[in-house]
């Protein structure tokens, strides 16, 4: 159970630190293309701030799932 919960938190921490990743779906790709360098890369900055958010929430849950299941055993 400790290496789930270890994996778990492991890839939480990884998918929280992914700033310089280029979250686009195939749209906004083609979109950010034709905007140019400094729009594209705001427009991933805008991509990867709102996906923050639900980031976040499932983080929260995690860890409080996590810290339920330290007390029952």
């Amino acid at each position: 159970m400790r290496r789930k919960t270890a994996l778990l938190s492991l890839l939480l921490l990884a998918s929280a630190f992914t700033g310089s990743l280029f979250a686009q779906c195939a749209i906004c790709t083609k979109t950010a293309s034709q905007l140019g360098e400094g729009p594209a890369s705001a427009l991933n900055s805008a991509i990867i701030y709102l996906a923050f958010a639900p980031l976040a929430i499932m983080g929260f849950i995690g860890w409080r799932w996590w810290k339920q299941e330290k007390k029952l055993h």
